[in-house]
């Protein structure tokens, strides 16, 4: 079975920003974060609007910073630059399947479709970077091009060091449940990826000779979920949580900006209680710090300390 820095956080889009790592480092000291896919042309142009081309990782443990693009020069120099910002490893998005990145700007899962050019970034990540380089892709681009095999034999001839296969093609986005291939005689180690929720679930992964295994939608409002897998409880004061992701939160972003932003992770949070609809409906409607805090404790009968 696999032990805790076994067990990934997957890079999910508006969700695993520094914040939301913070709460899931509480939980989960030693296991591996992914950050948010990062634009290489937002990163080298230290694009102001967007906060995570400025954090630095050395305070948080074993974060990789995930990357995309397809501009190769691009893509080297923003893996030196999160190799400067603390990144244990530079990990490059070949699998992200909405439109603006795979088919617009010919990035994420498009590079499953054009190995060439995947392999020269690689290459070029590689040689760019101080530490380990991944890749994170999928099955392929639709149930005819189910080609993962032959991508991941071209990272390990640039030297890449491992990579992560999410059990869906692009196509499927995330429709259907995710398959996971048998991958023993991969030449890298191999990260299982989607629909991985629980023991069981990471259990079969092992048997199909997976390395370790990463963990995306079952994080949502649950940050305690990669420690679970190990046999952690779920924590009982669920209320104190939220408070606190929510003053993490209005920290890094300002109040302004936190408070719509936190409506989403309330929501998760959530789910599945009694009243939750109702909890929503209200949380959605505010725009002050105080009431949503108010609200939050409410909800979970905890003593708003914050």
């Amino acid at each position: 079975m696999f032990t805790n820095n076994q067990i990934f956080a997957a890079p999910l889009a508006g969700i695993t920003d520094r914040p939301f790592r913070r709460i899931i480092r509480e939980f989960s000291p030693e296991s591996p974060l992914v950050t948010e896919m990062i634009s290489c042309h937002s990163l080298v142009g230290a694009h102001k609007n967007c906060l995570r081309n400025f954090d630095n990782y050395g305070d948080e443990g074993r974060v990789g910073a995930q990357i995309f693009g397809a501009d190769i020069a691009l893509m080297a120099d923003a893996a030196k630059i999160l190799c400067d910002n603390g990144a244990k490893w530079i990990d490059i998005n070949m699998g992200c399947p909405v439109p603006k990145v795979a088919t617009r700007a010919g990035a994420g899962a498009f590079l499953m479709r054009d190995h060439i050019l995947a392999g020269k970034i690689m290459g070029a990540v590689v040689r760019a970077a101080s530490v380990p380089v991944s890749i994170k892709t999928r099955l392929g681009w639709d149930a005819e091009h189910q080609d993962w095999a032959d991508l991941i034999r071209i990272a390990a001839d640039c030297g890449v060091r491992f990579a992560t296969l999410h059990g869906r093609t692009r196509a499927q986005l995330y429709i259907g449940p995710a398959v996971l291939p048998d991958v023993h005689n991969a030449p890298i180690p191999i990260i299982a990826n989607g629909d991985i929720a629980c023991a069981d679930d990471a259990a079969r992964a092992a048997d199909l000779g997976y390395a370790g295994v990463m963990i995306g939608r079952g994080i949502l409002g649950r940050p305690w979920a990669l420690a679970a897998i190990t046999g952690g409880a779920r924590p009982e004061n669920i209320g104190d949580i939220v408070l606190r992701h929510l003053e993490y939160a209005v920290e890094y972003y300002g109040e302004k900006t936190a408070i719509p932003m936190f409506r989403k992770h309330a929501a998760w949070y959530s789910a599945g209680m009694p009243n939750s609809a109702d909890f929503r409906i209200k949380v959605n409607a505010i725009t002050c710090l105080g009431d949503l805090k108010s609200e939050i404790s409410k909800f979970w009968g905890c003593v708003d300390t914050i």
